[in-house]
């Protein structure tokens, strides 16, 4: 077995349900390092006791990250190679860890990164819809207030938008999605990907809301949603638009702003006045 060079930090990925999922290379690195940081010492005895692989597990999560950092910085220091795993899927995203990695830039230690499984992407390939870019927004925050101020701001985002959320508060963000995004905004359910009971289904925002509100679907697993983005509708008027004509109509009558801001935008003057007649 080749024995790897002193000094390092991997960046290991783990499978998100199937264990399958784990690659060669890492089961590899992981028998060839000193140390696994954990965020969950029992979730990941499952998946190397699985393998056969003994090693020497810290904790490593939220609470224990400030507090550890300079420790294992001075671990690999003295020579010893270090695997960082999160409870599932790639480490640091959404997880524990970058602390650690800042840490180990600043200290000119080597930093290699495993690819591997991620549960946003993997939702986002089985979506259907069309991108090249998306928002990735980890979990919705718990507070009413703060979760419909960022998705207030997240309204006429034109890429997809994927989300976190647990099971004990789906109901209430799609809910709070519904009031903010409406009724049919295209939606992907991802729960409990690569698991035996896995479900990917592909619906509105208001349908998902009945499934899960009449037992259709079970409140239980890991949730990602993924979001359509935006699509303006032909009879909306810009953001720009509306900001030009704001400006204006603060020194010229609303019937001289309209005028004006429809030959600026090079928009018809009647759709623009019939929308700010509804509007103001």
């Amino acid at each position: 077995m080749k024995i790897l060079k002193k000094n390092k930090l991997y960046i290991v990925p783990t499978p998100i349900g199937n264990l399958k999922d784990i690659t060669y290379r890492a089961i590899n690195i992981l028998k060839k390092i000193d140390i696994i940081l954990a965020e969950n010492i029992k979730h990941t005895k499952i998946l190397i006791n699985h393998f056969k692989i003994k090693k020497t597990i810290l904790k490593f999560n939220n609470d224990y990250e400030h507090n550890k950092v300079k420790k294992i910085i001075k671990l690999i220091k003295t020579g010893k190679n270090v695997a960082l795993l999160s409870s599932a899927g790639t480490p640091t995203i959404n997880d524990p860890g970058y602390k650690l990695i800042h840490a180990c830039h600043l200290s000119n230690i080597k930093i290699i990164p495993l690819p591997g499984p991620c549960a946003a992407i993997t939702a986002l390939s089985a979506s259907g819809m069309s991108f090249n870019k998306f928002c990735y927004e980890g979990f919705l925050p718990k507070k009413k207030k703060s979760k419909e101020t960022l998705l207030k701001s997240l309204k006429k985002e034109k890429k997809i938008i994927i989300f976190y959320e647990s099971k004990h508060r789906i109901i209430k963000s799609l809910k709070t999605i519904i009031k903010i995004f409406g009724e049919n905004r295209n939606i992907l359910l991802a729960k409990e990907m690569t698991k035996i009971w896995e479900i990917i289904h592909k619906t509105t925002t208001i349908n998902l809301l009945y499934l899960f509100e009449n037992k259709k679907i079970k409140k239980k697993g890991e949730i990602v949603l993924v979001i359509d983005g935006y699509k303006e509708k032909k009879d909306d008027i810009s953001d720009k638009i509306i900001k030009t004509f704001k400006i204006l109509k603060d020194t010229i009558s609303i019937k001289k702003a309209i005028e004006i801001t429809a030959k600026i935008h090079k928009i018809k003057k009647n759709k623009l006045y019939n929308f700010i007649i509804k509007k103001y």
